[in-house]
């Protein structure tokens, strides 16, 4: 590892939710930490950026200021154009430049024993509890995460979406949206779900496929047909799954019983024929799922099923996935969610759906491109799961400056899910919107503040709730 920290880096777009778990890691191993980000320019998320800066990391303004030194190794996505100043400044003193993938693979392969996550959704859930479950195993793990950890987040901590440890674990979610899975060499291999998002089937099938074959053992999803499809790729094998007659681990016949905030289940473990009772903190089948694939991506690693079932007891969940803001005096609740692509939104209309109560969900767009690219799967999800008495409510998509085409917005969106039967509503600003929701909320209601790419829902979402009666 020292080759990682003899050196000062300098991070572009140090506040993103890829970008600083990997300087926490850094700064923790040692590294010295500078970095820029146009939030920050912007004055969003202010608290973020104070709380790195007292952790010793060195922010500059977005103007290539930062970049002083050709031992310095620039880390910038790929998407970050050629003529952002820290670019431009990097090449003309021959800094080495690494991607976000690329550095999180070069500190995830120099350790003995890495837990990659990988799969369409449910990777930083499940990178959650698994490292959760290593942790309280006892095994000290380093966690990367793209979303943050509420069972880490303190007064001097209060955005920790990585955790740096002394022992051999490395637990980390994995992308194959950029092909950057194929980077990673995991002692476990865990596969949830495959499904089409960024590239064509065969590309996913071929990139998930030899992730499974690069590992020691994987933890596979039997209840995803893709998935079972590649099992055969694997050297050895922990299946799970809820349906699957023939997975490892199961889920004993009517013993799942959900609740508002929480799920209840009996998990088998077949090969044994042992029976060891899960409760979650987390709703949502989904989330059973989730736990499935942290029990045996865990025990893959050498932790017994016992230990990693009764760990998950004080799993807290993750920030922004279906996280509970609160309940107004009147019994409004408010929830603030991440769900931004169709298969994260129908999974939380289906929690929400599977209790009590009108739905009111506020929308977000994470992009205009991503709107044209999904928008007819996204109105088809809030159609179908939503009932008559619930409502979508639609403003423009998030947008922080650059010359995307933004002709087609979220106005064609609520139109789509008028034709598919819902009810929905356009209306241009947040603030709108939320006086719109504030006028409408009645006792009993749900609402769920849905989106990404902007950590400013949190706050709108914290807001709401305040001015709920």
């Amino acid at each position: 590892m020292t080759e990682l920290t003899s050196h000062p880096w300098f991070f572009c777009g140090i506040g993103g939710s890829g970008m600083l778990p990997l300087a926490l890691i850094l700064r923790g191993m040692g590294a010295e930490i500078a970095g820029s980000d146009r939030s920050r320019d912007q004055g969003r998320t202010p608290e973020k950026f104070a709380w790195l800066e007292s952790l010793g990391l060195t922010l500059h303004p977005q103007d290539g200021s930062g970049i002083t030194s050709p031992a310095q190794t620039l880390v910038a996505s790929a998407a970050v154009e050629d003529t952002v100043p820290e670019v431009v400044r990097a090449k003309e003193l021959g800094c080495p430049r690494m991607s976000r993938a690329e550095l999180l693979a070069a500190l995830f392969n120099a350790a003995p024993v890495g837990i990659a996550i990988g799969g369409t959704s449910g990777k930083s859930t499940v990178t959650g509890m698994a490292g959760w479950i290593m942790d309280r195993a006892g095994r000290d793990p380093t966690i990367m995460n793209g979303a943050v950890m509420k069972n880490y987040v303190s007064a001097d901590a209060p955005f920790a979406s990585a955790r740096v440890g002394a022992g051999g674990a490395f637990v980390s979610e994995v992308d194959e949206s950029d092909g950057s899975i194929a980077l990673y060499r995991p002692r476990v291999a865990a596969l949830l779900n495959v499904s089409l998002d960024h590239k064509s089937m065969e590309e996913l099938r071929a990139l998930f496929g030899d992730f499974l074959a690069r590992a020691e053992v994987a933890a596979v999803n039997f209840d995803d047909a893709e998935v079972r499809a590649l099992a055969s790729r694997a050297r050895q094998l922990v299946s799970f799954g809820i349906e699957s007659a023939e997975a490892d681990l199961g889920v004993a016949p009517g013993s799942i019983a959900e609740g508002p905030t929480s799920l209840s289940a009996t998990v088998e473990d077949r090969r044994d024929d042992t029976a060891h009772g899960l409760t979650l903190q987390v709703p949502g089948r989904h989330n059973l799922a989730n736990a499935l694939a942290a029990i045996a991506a865990c025990n893959a690693a050498g932790v017994p099923v016992a230990e990693a079932v009764a760990a998950l007891a004080s799993f807290a969940g993750l920030a922004r996935r279906f996280d509970i803001v609160g309940t107004s005096a009147l019994g409004i609740t408010v929830i603030d969610d991440f769900g931004h692509n169709p298969d994260k939104v129908a999974a939380t209309l289906r929690t929400l759906k599977s209790q009590p109560g009108r739905v009111i969900a506020l929308f977000q767009p994470h992009g205009y491109g991503p709107l044209r690219q999904m928008g007819h799967e996204l109105a088809a999800t809030f159609a179908r799961l939503l009932g008559d008495d619930d409502l979508t409510i639609l403003c423009d998509p998030v947008y922080f400056g650059g010359t995307v085409d933004r002709s087609e917005g979220s106005e064609r969106i609520v139109g789509l899910i008028r034709e598919g039967g819902g009810t929905a509503e356009y209306l241009p600003s947040r603030e709108d919107c939320a006086a719109r929701i504030i006028a409408l909320a009645r006792p009993g209601d749900r609402i769920a503040v849905m989106g990404a790419r902007d950590d400013t829902l949190t706050l709108f979402a914290r807001d709401l709730l305040a001015r709920l009666p």
